[in-house]
Parts: C-alpha cells; structure tokens; sequence
C-alpha cells in the first residue's frame, strides 16, 4: 500500500482537492479503515492502487488545498470545495480515509458491495468533471 500524499494530479486546475479516477471513502475507526483495504485487496485491487490516510495527515492535506483556495476570489460553479471540506470536516473529527484508484473496470457499484458489511461514513468517486456521491450522512 503507498503512502497518502495529495499530488499535483489530485487538484483540479484551482488546487482544490479532486483526484479524479479515485474513490475517496471515510470510515470513523482505523480498524474499519483497514478491513476495508484488506477486502478489496484479497477482491483484487493492487496494492499501488489504495492508500490510507490517518485523520490528521489527511485533514492537513485537504486543509492546505482549501486553504489556498479561499484565497483565490474567483468562483466555482462545482461542489468540489463543499465536499472538500466534508472531508476535512471527517478527517477532524477522527475518520480515517481509504483513497482508491478507480480503474474503469473498477464500479462503484462492485466496490460498495464487497464493503457492503463495512461501516462507511461518507465516500465520493470523482470522475472528470463529477462527482459522484457513494455514501453521503
């Protein structure tokens, strides 16, 4: 599994947090966090292709994106500041995030099912230019 670290790839032209082709799911325990990934792993996903994030490493780095943003005085007409901060939001209050690379024959629909009996709080798939909401509160 490679470590989290928010590239240049994952940012939208803005620097807002949008890693398009992934899968951005939140979990409240590290213990649900890692069953996740051990699931989808022994599902066939490689290693390379999922990363986990602690709360404060993942807040940090969503937060700098934001923060650079609210900055900058033009307007989005995306959401994707409103779910970036919903992830902060999570990260802070101690959710642990699985950042998965979503290869086409990787569905959302597969994905939620084999983690069908894992508590997930709040996940998003972001494709060009959408959004799409997985699991919202």
């Amino acid at each position: 599994m490679k470590p989290f670290d928010v590239t240049s790839g994952m940012t939208n032209m803005r620097g807002v947090f949008y890693p398009t082709g992934h899968m951005v799911l939140m979990f409240r325990t590290e213990q649900h966090a890692h069953h996740a990934c051990e699931l989808l792993l022994r599902d066939g996903v490689a290693e390379d292709d999922v990363c986990l994030a602690a709360p404060a490493d993942f807040e940090r780095q969503i937060g700098d994106a934001i923060d650079d943003y609210e900055n900058v005085l033009l307007p989005s007409v995306g959401t994707e500041m409103e779910t970036a901060r919903r992830f902060r939001y999570l990260a802070h209050e101690g959710h642990h995030a699985m950042i998965v690379h979503a290869k086409a024959a990787l569905t959302s629909d597969h994905v939620l099912e084999v983690l069908r009996d894992t508590p997930i709080s709040y996940g998003q798939r972001y494709r060009f230019l959408v959004i799409e909401d997985l699991v919202s509160q």
